[in-house]
């Protein structure tokens, strides 16, 4: 029981040091490579790379690269499913008891929760928002797509929102209202879910 109150509290530490701070999670971690697998991974856990693929998007050595997956296994955040004979693909590990922290902490430092915060407060009868493109992905590009379904929206409201949004996060915000998309993205938030809890 003690270490399960001290795993909370020091979640709530983490949590309450990075709504604080925005973009200060490479003060805690001091590996960049690192930072960037954890949102590869847990921006998105549908998310999955291999080893070269992500030495490749992340323009670092396969060294660097194998170094912190091999770390992040052995922690357990990340699970390695095997896929042939020469590949192996790592994925964040939806198990492991920080999964959610770091997922929130991985949001918090992009700034995807107070983008979903400020579009909720005063865009209208909201549906969904989803995170499209490069960021879906995991990769902080410094452009953030963002797909608003709903009815009646306030778009003289949007068209403010994505400058105070853009100096807030320090990333570009391009907002795209009603409009079918076929790939897929990180759902931030759908009527639906939240009218089942």
């Amino acid at each position: 029981m003690f270490i399960y109150n001290l795993k909370l509290y020091n979640s709530f530490i983490l949590s309450t040091f990075i709504t604080q701070y925005k973009y200060m999670l490479d003060t805690l971690i001091t590996s960049k490579t690192r930072i960037k697998l954890l949102t590869k991974f847990f921006v998105n856990a549908s998310n999955s790379g291999y080893l070269r693929g992500l030495a490749k998007e992340f323009n670092e050595s396969t060294n660097a690269i194998r170094k912190e997956l091999n770390k992040l296994t052995k922690a357990g955040y990340l699970v390695v499913i095997e896929n042939g004979r020469y590949k192996k693909y790592y994925k964040a590990n939806k198990k492991h008891p920080l999964f959610s922290t770091v997922h929130s902490l991985v949001l918090k430092n992009l700034g995807l929760d107070s983008l979903v915060k400020s579009i909720l407060e005063r865009m209208g009868n909201i549906k969904r928002i989803v995170v499209v493109g490069d960021y879906a992905q995991g990769i902080d590009s410094g452009e953030i797509e963002v797909m608003v379904d709903g009815v009646n929206l306030n778009t003289q409201y949007i068209k403010r929102l994505s400058k105070k949004i853009e100096k807030e996060i320090g990333r570009k915000v391009n907002f795209m209202i009603n409009q079918d998309y076929n790939s897929e993205g990180l759902i931030l938030y759908d009527v639906n879910n939240e009218a089942a809890k």
